[in-house]
Parts: C-alpha cells; structure tokens; sequence
C-alpha cells in the first residue's frame, strides 16, 4: 500500500484520480478548498480515503497537512499537484490580480506543498504535476489562456528543478501536460467541446502513472494528448 497526496480532488480529474488508486488498495490523502465534494469523495471509500479541507493558495493551511501525516504516522509516496485554475481572458483584458490568482494556484501552492511534506517522503516518492499542453513549449496556443498556460508552463519548469534538487533523496518528479479531458475547466475554456478523454479514463491514466511511471521517468515533461502536441 501506497500514500498519495492529491489536490484539486473534489471534482474532475483529481476526483477520479483518488476513486482509481482508492480502489488499488492504496490510501489517498485528497485535499481541496470544497468540504461538501470532498465528503462525497470519501463516502466512496471511507477506509482509504481522508480528507483535508485546505486552501493552498494560504501558506498557513498546508500545516493541517503536516499535522494530519505526524498525529497518524503516515509517510508520503507520491504527490499529485492536480489543482488549477484557468481564467479565461484575452491577454490585454487580463489583470495583475488575475495573474496573480493562477500563480498561486498554478505554481506557489504545488511549492507549498512539496516544500511542505519532503521530509515525509519515502525514497523512491514520485511527485506528478499536473500541467496542460498549453504549458507544454512548441504546443498550439489558443487565445484567452495566455495565464493559465504561462504558469502552467512554470509548473513544467519546476518540475526538472525538483528531479535535481531532490535526486539526493530518491524522489522523482514528472510532469503530464494533458491534452483535451471532459471536465468542467475543459468546458469553461471550450464552451460545447466534446473532448475524446473522460476524465475517469484519465484519472486512472494518472493514477497508473503515478503508481509506477517513475522506475523510467525522472525530471521529464511528457504530452499527453491525441492530437499531435505541435
């Protein structure tokens, strides 16, 4: 059995990605910012599944992660930093407040967090950042996600940072640039697409991946789309 962390898992892609390593017999530590989501999430698996209401765009709240992991003795193995947020918007009706808000979610508070919890990581831990192919360099851009795709970006960056400044302590990281999934985000992005990816398919891509992809990955930004990533 395996500890995971995952954020952004009350809905989507993260929720489907704790229901999937729930159900492989591993415990999921899932946190997001929506009690209510996140009550319904472990309704599905009580015994494997604990949940942590916390907002980590506030440095303070990642503590009640901290203290969750020391009071129950709990190790970590792998972090999903899945949490996002897009604001869509031309780039010149794009305010500083704007960037400011997907730079927190996007890039400062997946910091919080591994910053937050290393010294319970296991060696061997994998840490899978969650990214987009917006964020992904030579991609195809679209108009009105100049912000979430630069910090996006930065989360791909971060993620070769973290191969080496964590390489001494056996931890891997890695970062999926995802292409189009049927979730809310995609739809608030693409009004009336139908993406060819559910996000349950996706979950259980991720939580495959996460589980076992870095025995041949480390330090990598990898597509995953079915289009062709240029």
């Amino acid at each position: 059995m395996k500890t995971i962390i995952i954020t952004g898992a009350s809905r989507g892609i993260g929720f489907e990605t704790a229901k999937y390593l729930a159900s492989k017999n591993n415990r999921v530590i899932a946190i997001a910012r929506s009690g209510d989501a996140l009550n319904k999430l472990k309704e599905l698996n009580p015994e494997l599944i604990h949940i942590i209401k916390a907002d980590l765009n506030e440095a303070a709240q990642c503590s009640a992660i901290l203290s969750y992991c020391n009071e129950n003795s709990v190790q970590i193995d792998g972090i999903i930093n899945n949490a996002g947020l897009l604001i869509a918007a031309p780039f010149t009706e794009l305010s500083d407040s704007h960037w400011l808000a997907m730079v927190q979610t996007n890039l400062l508070a997946p910091v919080r967090l591994v910053r937050t919890v290393t010294p319970l990581m296991n060696q061997g831990s994998h840490i899978v950042n969650i990214s987009s192919m917006g964020g992904f360099q030579g991609s195809s851009k679209f108009p009105g996600l100049s912000g979430y795709s630069a910090t996006k970006g930065a989360l791909s960056i971060l993620t070769e940072c973290l191969a080496t400044e964590l390489s001494s302590k056996k931890i891997a990281s890695n970062c999926l640039c995802l292409g189009a999934v049927q979730t809310e985000m995609l739809e608030q992005a693409f009004p009336g697409f139908e993406a060819p990816v559910s996000a349950s398919e996706m979950g259980a891509y991720v939580g495959d991946f996460t589980l076992n992809a870095h025995r041949f990955y480390n330090g990598k930004i990898l597509p995953v789309t079915l289009a062709d990533p240029g």
